[in-house]
């Protein structure tokens, strides 16, 4: 089979918005050349669109135009490599999915032990947000949470308030082993940030598991957020104002 016969093949039965390289194609070093100008082709041709040097995903068209690949297909390469989980989708790419605001972002973030400058692919702009935790595919979903109550402030089309009573409703439905895992990583978080999560738990009647929370902060700290004693009773002994 040509190359370019075999290339059709495998990305006829690819789904759409699956973003893929050169390297997804060849079995032969010396075919490489042919693979990427086939690619090159086709892009040309309009069956595939390339979203960053060397990526290229099966465009959905639709009346209004092609549809982007999913964020997490656009940023697949940052979040693993060889099979080891190294990143994850948190800040603006996952306030919508946790129900924090209805505005979805063209800022792409990302938690990593190892962050990088930002820079751009397709209309996105990709960011990094430094994560002192071992990332694991179990404490990804927790670690999230608490990028977003770090950066509360930072939500858009969102007040104080309204993410706070978002985030009782999200710790509530959390599991007791969840809410115990949630404290020990929030340990390597901002003081503010941990003031922050003792409150939210204590307001869920969850002081049993905070202590260490508490014992962790400068007693004569205060922590400014707005509004927020409106939905915490427990803000005071939090020092949160």
């Amino acid at each position: 089979m040509k190359t370019t016969d075999y290339i059709s093949f495998i990305i006829d039965r690819l789904p759409k918005g699956y973003v893929f390289t050169y390297e997804d194609f060849i079995t032969d070093v010396n075919k490489q050349e042919a693979v990427i100008k086939a690619l090159n082709r086709m892009v040309a041709s309009g069956k595939i669109a390339k979203i960053a040097k060397g990526k290229y995903y099966k465009p959905e068209t639709t009346p209004f135009g092609d549809i982007l690949p999913d964020q997490k297909q656009v940023v697949k390469d940052l979040l693993e490599d060889n099979g080891k989980i190294t990143g994850y989708l948190t800040g603006y790419s996952i306030y919508n999915q946790l129900g924090l605001t209805t505005q979805v972002s063209n800022t792409i973030q990302i938690g990593r032990n190892q962050i990088r400058p930002n820079f751009t692919r397709e209309r996105y702009t990709i960011s990094f947000i430094k994560q002192k935790n071992t990332i694991t595919k179990e404490n990804i979903p927790l670690l999230q949470i608490l990028d977003a109550i770090k950066y509360i402030k930072k939500i858009p089309d969102a007040d104080l308030e309204s993410s706070c009573k978002r985030f009782l409703a999200i710790l509530r439905d959390l599991s007791e082993i969840d809410k115990s895992t949630l404290v020990r990583l929030a340990l390597k978080y901002s003081p503010a940030t941990r003031a922050l999560l003792g409150a939210i738990l204590e307001q869920l009647q969850q002081s049993n598991i905070t202590q260490p929370l508490l014992k962790s902060l400068n007693p004569i700290t205060k922590y400014k957020f707005k509004g927020v004693s409106n939905v915490l009773g427990t803000s005071p002994k939090w020092n949160i104002t």
